[in-house]
């Protein structure tokens, strides 16, 4: 008698325990309302350089050993010994130095840096009819983000501009579909592809209610 009812136990609990995987991947899968957040962080302001010592406000003179006679001495001998030769070629250098010289740019060293991944992208989301004005943070590869109870933000891949590289940056892949309030319709998918923040106009959602935009990253 123990035996029989030993199994029917261990065949409660694991019921139990596949039930509860069941249940907590539907929970991930439901989307969370929008919770306002920060702004990302932006890089700490330089230093301003250390003020030098003011410059005189009158030229300051400088007379060569001999005086103004030492310097008329010294360009007579110098014309004297300039020959119709020396003329010619110091017009060929003067021209020589004339010519622009376009030099290759210098090949970077080692190879491009990586742009660096980061857990959550910010997003910024606005309701045009009546105005209202969110940002909130998606997980990337986490539970969906819910704005107004109807637009759906999934968060793919949201990377920063690497050390090497000159204008800094965020991009983030990001999924957006719809919602219906009423029940009967289904989601439809309105978006799906990376956003540029320092360029939102240029892959963003086109929506005639609803426009939404990548502001930044964090980790």
């Amino acid at each position: 008698m123990r035996r029989p009812l030993r199994l029917a136990l261990i065949a409660g609990v694991a019921a139990l325990a596949v039930g509860g995987v069941g249940v907590t991947a539907a929970l991930m899968d439901l989307p969370q309302d929008a919770v306002p957040a920060q702004d990302p962080p932006q890089d700490p302001p330089s230093e301003p350089a250390p003020a030098g010592d003011p410059a005189p406000e009158q030229p300051v003179p400088v007379t060569p050993p001999g005086g103004a006679d030492a310097i008329a001495s010294a360009v007579a001998a110098v014309q004297q010994a300039v020959t119709p030769d020396d003329e010619a070629e110091t017009a060929e250098e003067e021209a020589e130095e004339e010519e622009v010289v376009v030099a290759a740019p210098p090949e970077p060293e080692g190879p491009p840096g990586l742009r660096q991944r980061r857990r959550y992208a910010i997003v910024q989301a606005m309701d045009k009819v009546t105005a209202e004005t969110m940002r909130f943070e998606v997980e990337v590869n986490g539970r969906p983000v819910a704005f107004n109870k109807t637009l759906i933000f999934r968060a793919r891949a949201c990377e920063v501009s690497a050390s090497d590289e000159i204008a800094r940056d965020a991009v983030a892949y990001l999924e957006i579909s719809a919602q219906p309030r009423a029940g009967g319709q289904e989601t439809r998918q309105l978006f799906r592809g990376w956003m540029f923040a320092s360029s939102p106009g240029l892959s963003g959602l086109q929506h005639p209610v609803y426009d939404a935009w990548v502001v930044g990253c964090r980790a």
